[in-house]
């Protein structure tokens, strides 16, 4: 045999028995056990060196054999530089040859090395996207005659508790174990506790005396169900497993076997596959994106989640100190702030953890968690565990501290309002007069700079507003049921607000569609041409054209996903938006006259109001009082979120101007490339900070992953364990069983429709929906557009208060939003009856 090197287990040059070149990872792993002083039956490694073994060379074996008191049996095994690796273990994928007789050992040899060549090693080298081996080292290793054999893992390789030791093991040799034929105990060994497992063992494999090999023999009736490991056995095993494992800095997979009582290691491994397990003993965070998906659908670049991650941390902490959470509480939970949204396979969530904790911090935790919850639309609460304490006496001093702010801040709102407009009007009419593609890199960064500071350090009338909406709106929701009004009827009576903005852009769309459906010659064009088509003779229609030009200039940024920057809106694509008139000119929709449905609605549950609350002047001034406020704090809510478009929009402009000159220098492959960078990344490159200098690298390493991330699946709530990225499976924890029976969600606009649906996943799919229901996973402004073309909407996703149920409730479109397995249950073309008071959604006939 052409060996070219040779090492003995008696050997103790540590350079050479720690070279997984030379010895293999299986080798290698062998000489690291012994130099830890544990018992390793006798072996040698053996090395062709990449040469097939041809002549064996029996003097040497036989010296082997004697100089380290080999058996007349051993076991051959090989051991390639991959094998037994952290991430590759290569298990059953070479061949192992027990119980060899000593003058068989050449063929034993050569059959393991042409092991290395057979197509099964090839498959798995492609699945693991690896090279195949060049070279197999050869262990030729002294059979143990167990008495009991097992393997150990030094973490819990089912659940990933780090804590927790799992060993199987059961009476005799291991090839039982190994190849899964017999039954074998479980030892579960954490925190001081060993929780058993014995199972009911009817055979062992034990050596064949008559010839080579192993044979399977019936136990003695007294070992069937007894522990085939003492507590000291099961203590010992566990010690060295852990050992080995801090030793080597991972978690190790071990083989062992006892004789005569003593312990054998066989062989140690890292445990493969670590990185698919999470830690169930670290942190627990539950990730909701029930409502949140309104405004961020599918997936949302690094350049947008970068900036809102900001805007979360700086607003939340403006409006806890605005509640009288002390200075001192908002800088010990500075990072709690700053980790309110989480960014899973590319789509925003809310860190449900963290805004729980956010809530823990104000007086009155558990009246507040109830608000936020059906503001955020989230279904299920997260109860935290150690909550500080406070005496009876502090709570009661933080509680009048809070409550005096919230009147302070609840008188000065209009105030507040008011200035906020005014202010940002201000920032908006400075920004729009600066030809953001006239200035250089270094100024558009200073320019966004200062924007930001009116985004993040300016927002308290919004923030108030908010948290007032949420209070207002629950109160008025509660006094509804407690006075016995009809179900639902609080959302009747938000309907027919005249200063809701939400709805301007229908209401301009319809005037537009109005004023060309009058227009015979426009109407032609309109019905006919293509958009662009369309663009270049809209001049010709003075009144026309000046009417969309002023729809886009106010509400141009009102878009499907209008609060990520890297949308395209009507304002870069003037085509998209005439597209949206085409579809409403061709349906024949146009202004209305007489009274609007929703100003009807409205009428009719005040007057129920007034009927069932007659002779009881008291509550009726209440409830009256708190439906005022919760209709001007509601109206004032939607408002305020246009601002909030109006002034991503403008962050957008200016990271689109930088994109263009980031691809004029050359530096990125295609203007939109920006969104793929965060914008501390941006401008780290341009003052010199940046770590990562060669952007069009990243960028492709990050669109080919955000190309992965669209096609993958999506769940509203997601559970993760320890370190968020590390183990935790964003794409298959929710349930795939399809509830039967009806549908339920939040009603949100009364009223039945029996009709088709069509789903719908993107606006820009359809022009229209001829009066089909509309079902979607979730909507956002840029929706609205579509509404008056459906009979109905139907959202899986959503709460009350999203922007889906605000808009239905004003055009008076039956609603009904947070419908769980919605899209599961239906597809275009099925039949259903809605009720949008009750919630409830009956399936009448499925489209085959």
């Amino acid at each position: 045999m052409a060996i070219k090197s040779m090492w003995i287990s008696t050997e103790s040059d540590p350079t050479i028995q720690s070279d997984a070149l030379h010895c293999g990872g299986k080798g290698k792993n062998l000489f690291f056990i012994l130099q830890q002083g544990l018992r390793v039956p006798p072996f040698v490694v053996l090395n062709p060196n990449g040469n097939s073994p041809k002549n064996i060379d029996q003097v040497t074996l036989e010296w082997l054999k004697e100089s380290l008191n080999f058996p007349e049996f051993v076991a051959v095994r090989s051991s390639a530089v991959e094998e037994d690796g952290a991430n590759f273990s290569f298990a059953g994928q070479f061949t192992s040859e027990l119980f060899v007789p000593w003058g068989d050992i050449d063929k034993a040899i050569k059959k393991v090395w042409d092991s290395k060549s057979n197509s099964q090693i090839a498959t798995y080298c492609a699945e693991h996207k690896i090279p195949e081996p060049n070279n197999l080292a050869i262990i030729i290793q002294a059979m143990v005659e167990s008495e009991v054999s097992g393997v150990a893992f030094g973490i819990n390789p089912l659940t990933g508790n780090r804590n927790e030791v799992v060993i199987s093991s059961l009476f005799g040799l291991g090839e039982g174990l190994v190849g899964g034929e017999l039954n074998a105990d479980t030892y579960l060994v954490g925190d001081g506790i060993t929780t058993q497992k014995i199972a009911q063992k009817s055979e062992s494999f034990v050596f064949n005396t008559l010839g080579a090999g192993t044979q399977r023999i019936p136990l003695p009736s007294i070992q069937q169900s007894q522990s085939s490991l003492n507590e000291q056995q099961i203590a010992e095993v566990a010690k060295v497993v852990q050992d080995l494992g801090k030793t080597l800095g991972k978690a190790q997979d071990i083989e062992f076997a006892y004789n005569g009582g003593q312990l054998f290691v066989l062989q140690t491994r890292p445990i493969t596959g670590l990185y698919r397990l999470a830690n169930p003993m670290g942190e627990r965070i539950l990730w909701d994106n029930s409502n949140i998906i309104e405004s961020y659908p599918g997936v949302t670049t690094p350049l947008t989640f970068g900036f809102i991650i900001q805007m979360y941390e700086s607003v939340y902490v403006q409006l806890c100190r605005l509640l009288g959470v002390s200075e001192t509480d908002l800088t010990n939970n500075k990072e709690l702030f700053a980790n309110m949204l989480g960014l899973l396979n590319g789509r925003v969530y809310y860190n449900l953890l963290s805004w729980y904790k956010a809530l823990a911090l104000l007086p009155g935790y558990h009246l507040n968690a109830e608000f936020m919850e059906k503001m955020m639309g989230v279904k299920e609460r997260f109860e935290l565990k150690g909550l500080k304490k406070r005496t009876h006496w502090q709570e009661r001093w933080r509680v009048l501290i809070m409550i005096r702010s919230m009147i302070t801040n609840l008188r000065g709102l209009p105030k507040m309002r008011t200035t906020f407009q005014k202010e940002f009007e201000e920032v908006m009419l400075k920004y729009n007069r600066i030809d953001l593609n006239l200035q250089r890199a270094e100024e558009l960064m200073v320019l966004y700079q200062e924007f930001e500071q009116t985004l993040l350090k300016k927002w308290k009338a919004p923030l108030v507003n908010d948290f007032f909406a949420m209070i207002y709106f629950g109160i008025t929701q509660k006094m509804a049921v407690k006075y016995g009004l009809p179900e639902g009827i609080h959302n009747d009576l938000l309907c027919g607000a005249s200063d809701i903005i939400s709805t301007e852009p229908i209401h301009r769309i319809k005037r537009i569609s109005t004023m060309i459906c009058n227009h015979a010659e426009a109407k032609e064009l309109f019905e006919n041409k293509k958009a662009d088509e369309i663009l270049k003779s809209l001049p010709q229609f003075a009144e026309i054209h000046a009417e969309i030009k002023g729809y886009i200039d106010k509400f141009g940024d009102r878009c499907v996903g209008e609060l990520k920057l890297e949308t395209i809106t009507y304002k870069q694509d003037n085509e998209a938006f005439i597209q949206i008139i085409q579809s409403y000119v061709r349906q024949g929709i146009q202004e209305t006259q007489g009274p609007r449905i929703d100003i009807q609605m409205r009428e009719s549950a005040e007057s129920k109001v007034r009927e069932h609350l007659k002779g009881k002047p008291i509550k009726r001034w209440l409830f009256h009082y708190f439906l005022k406020h919760t209709r001007i704090m509601v109206s004032a809510r939607e408002n305020l979120r246009f601002e909030r478009t109006r002034g991503f929009g403008k962050v957008r402009e200016i990271f689109v101007a930088m994109g263009k000159i980031f691809y004029a220098e050359g530096l990125i492959d295609d203007p939109r490339d920006i969104f793929y960078l965060k914008h501390t990344e941006i401008f780290d490159y341009i003052k010199g900070t940046s770590v990562t200098p060669e952007l069009s690298e990243l960028i492709a390493f990050r669109k080919q992953k955000y190309a992965n991330y669209v096609e993958m699946a999506t769940n509203e709530r997601i559970e993760t364990f320890g370190m968020v990225y590390h183990g935790n499976n964003f794409a298959q924890q929710k349930s795939n069983d399809i509830l039967e029976g009806d549908l339920m969600g939040l009603g949100c606009c009364p009223g039945r429709v029996r009709a088709k649906v069509q789903v719908i996943h993107n606006p820009k799919e359809v022009e229209d929906l001829n009066g089909d229901i509309l079902v979607t996973s979730s909507t956002d402004p840029g929706w609205v557009t579509l509404f008056p073309t459906a009979s109905a909407i139907l959202v899986e996703r959503g709460s009350l208060l999203s922007h889906s149920a605000i808009v239905s409730r004003e055009l008076g479109k039956p609603c009904i939003v947070g419908i769980t397995d919605l899209l599961k249950r239906l597809k275009t073309g099925d039949w259903v009856e809605m009720d949008g008071s009750t919630g409830v959604v009956k399936i009448i006939a499925s489209e085959e």
